[in-house]
């Protein structure tokens, strides 16, 4: 479908059930294959709209200046989605974040899972930026992907296939995004403003930063329910499917 001077890939389940239709952000580290595991079950309920960000899986190279919530927006605009629960993991959790706070009347709920947001320090490693950047240059792929579930992956056990492929696959959407997505207003300091119900699932064997990140993030959302994995990591659709039915069966009688 088209987007603003793009496309992205994007799927729409149809009509399922009587919940409310629910769209699938993908995070950073893989693409919207990563809601595979949990989405027989939510389906036997919603109505599911996922789709790959620009540069990510099925997606397009970006080849001018865009924005993920802005994207987001086209998508449900292409739809015909007025309102809908957002469910974002990691990068998707961000997205999903910035576009609440933009446009709060078109968000029935708001399912973050190990989410990042704009405006929190530290999130950022740009030392690891800058190893992931030479392994690349140096075209040693596995590499890359053996650094990226070290750093991501500490509750999967080798090979960690699953986990692996996923990485594999946002390769090219690190590169091939720079320089053209733009950075969003700052959403941290925001965070008091959400008024939709939202629960945040924290992954403990997440890395530090992000563990810390999410436990402010649920602590400044009004009526966040906060739940922690023991055993996730960054990749809680691979790792804990069944908590991720849960929380999201548990945000969805909380819709008005």
């Amino acid at each position: 479908m088209r987007v603003r001077d793009g496309a992205v890939w994007a799927d729409d389940s149809g009509e399922a059930g009587d919940g409310p239709t629910m769209v699938l952000l993908h995070p950073g580290v893989g693409d919207s294959r990563i809601w595979e595991p949990v989405l027989p079950a939510l389906l036997e309920r919603h109505r599911v709209i996922r789709y790959d960000a620009r540069g990510y899986g099925r997606s397009p190279a970006p080849t001018t200046s865009y924005t993920q919530s802005e994207d987001l927006r086209s998508v449900l605009d292409h739809f015909g989605l007025a309102r809908v629960v957002l469910v974002g993991t990691s990068m998707g959790g961000r997205t999903a974040v910035t576009f609440t706070l933009d446009d709060p009347g078109r968000v029935a709920a708001l399912g973050l899972l190990v989410p990042g947001v704009n405006g929190y320090p530290g999130l950022e490693s740009q030392e690891l930026v800058g190893q992931i950047g030479k392994l690349a240059q140096d075209g040693d792929m596995d590499a890359v992907v053996a650094l990226g579930l070290r750093v991501w992956g500490a509750a999967g056990t080798a090979p960690d296939t699953a986990a692996a492929e996923q990485l594999r696959s946002a390769i090219p959407g690190w590169f091939s995004t720079y320089g053209h997505e733009t950075e969003e207003a700052p959403a941290f300091d925001r965070l008091g403003e959400l008024n939709v119900p939202c629960a945040l699932l924290l992954g403990e064997k997440d890395m530090p930063e992000v563990v810390r990140c999410n436990e402010e993030m649920a602590a400044r959302i009004p009526g966040c329910r906060l739940v922690r994995q023991p055993e996730c990591d960054h990749f809680p659709t691979l790792r804990a499917p069944h908590a991720v039915v849960r929380l999201l069966a548990e945000l969805d009688a909380r819709v008005v």
